[in-house]
């Protein structure tokens, strides 16, 4: 399998100037492997955390917390 270089051989591209710039007027050649932004969609905005996991895991940080001043506790006596 052979390499093709993806940009355009200036020598063949119309519109450029010796050197490669582009002469007033002229748009330069679009760039086909940039994908371009879709339409903005309004139901798609963040709301922020949800009441469930942020539940979760306030109490899985709370359990942890416990365990662990138990831990603490036996340690001290």
């Amino acid at each position: 399998m052979s390499y093709v270089n993806p940009d355009p051989d200036p020598d063949r591209t119309t519109g450029l100037e010796p050197g490669g710039g582009v002469p007033p007027g002229e748009t330069p050649p679009a760039e086909s492997s940039m994908p371009e932004a879709g339409p903005r969609e309004p139901g798609a905005t963040s709301r922020g955390w949800a009441a469930t996991p942020l539940t979760l895991i306030l109490l899985l940080v709370l359990l942890i917390a416990v365990g662990l001043l138990g831990y603490a506790l036996v340690l001290i006596r």
